[in-house]
């Protein structure tokens, strides 16, 4: 297949890039290099000359269908997407703009283009707003109750593509992901912003109690599971992907500190850093995720525990410290977000 990837050159598009070439695939990566970007995450699939780059917004209506044109794609994984709840709350319109108006200008582009073309929107699980301690998990038939401006302008998109695929008659599948951990995640999110602030020696900031849960998907999962949506999911449907790893934020904070002691016993006990501080508004009390539907129906499951993922994420984060103090010297400091409110 030849496959255009909007959002590439984050930090799932990149883990879907990266398999999608080794598997064989031509790749098209189309991405505007925001903030978030991590170009440094594909320098392995940009030895491949089955991989192509080109920089742009998904917005850009006239580039759009350039690329649609020249490379003829059989097939769109939108990943393309302003994702940090925070960040949101500072600055919605952003959010607004690439998460709603970026995909519709892709489905328009796409109807108009005149080929089929199977186009996979890449969601979030914060659509479906917040879980009490004995709620069911997520699932295909749950309600959409957004609570943040990320996960509000998620659901329009959601909404659109769906509605896209109805009325058009457009290829479409959705897929709804909990929470991502990983290699090369930009460190604005929870796991890299605590392991760097721990390997600094600085404190540990905890939202609240620390007591909200999230379930952890481990990104080289996430993207099998992308694959498999792509190649087999039914059109017009949607695919709810977990990890099947409930933890409250404390919960993964403790651990992070935890196998810190054991590799840096200078630094020990490092949960004497953790620090708790003013909740974020609107923070959502739990995310849990039932996978039935992906297990039985596309035959994925993930193949990382939280322990050992969180283990091989942790090492990466050690060894690859020059890129995260990079970003943290050029483009992002650390500093606390989500304020406005």
């Amino acid at each position: 297949m030849s496959i255009l990837v909007t959002g590439g050159a984050g930090f799932i598009g990149s883990a879907v890039i990266r398999q999608l070439v080794r598997s064989g695939e031509t790749v098209v990566n189309l991405d505007k290099l925001t903030y978030a970007a991590t170009p440094e995450a594909l320098e392995e699939a940009a030895d491949s000359p089955a991989y192509s780059f080109v920089q742009g917004d998904v917005c850009d209506a006239a580039l759009v269908a350039q690329v649609l044109e020249e490379h003829a794609p059989d097939a769109i994984m939108h990943l393309a997407a302003e994702s940090h709840v925070d960040r949101s709350i500072d600055g919605p319109a952003a959010f607004l703009e690439t998460n709603v108006t970026g995909t519709f200008t892709l489905l328009e582009a796409v109807r108009r283009g005149g080929r089929p073309i199977r186009f996979h929107h890449i969601s979030t699980d914060e659509v479906f707003g917040s879980l009490g301690p004995e709620d069911a998990p997520f699932s295909e038939t749950t309600p959409y109750t957004p609570n943040s401006p990320y996960s509000a302008s998620k659901a329009a998109s959601d909404h659109l593509v769906r509605a896209w695929g109805e009325t058009y008659g457009l290829d479409v599948v959705t897929s709804n992901c909990s929470n991502n951990y990983g290699p090369w995640q930009f460190p604005e999110k929870l796991i890299p912003v605590m392991v760097i602030a721990a390997v600094e020696g600085r404190p540990l900031p905890i939202y609240g109690t620390g007591a909200n849960i999230r379930d952890w998907l481990h990104v080289e999962d996430h993207a099998r599971a992308l694959r498999a949506v792509l190649a087999r999911g039914a059109r017009c449907e949607s695919y709810c992907v977990g990890g099947d790893a409930e933890r409250t934020n404390l919960a993964v904070v403790r651990a992070i500190c935890a196998a810190l002691d054991q590799q840096r016993p200078e630094g020990a006990p490092h949960d004497r850093l953790i620090t708790f501080v003013t909740d974020r508004p609107g923070h959502d009390a739990r995310y849990a995720i039932d996978a039935g539907r992906i297990r039985a129906e596309l035959g994925w499951t993930p193949e990382r525990d939280f322990e050992s993922g969180l283990a091989g994420t942790l090492d990466w984060y050690l060894a690859n410290r020059p890129w995260w103090e990079g970003i943290r010297a050029r483009r992002y400091g650390g500093e606390r977000l989500g304020l406005s409110a």
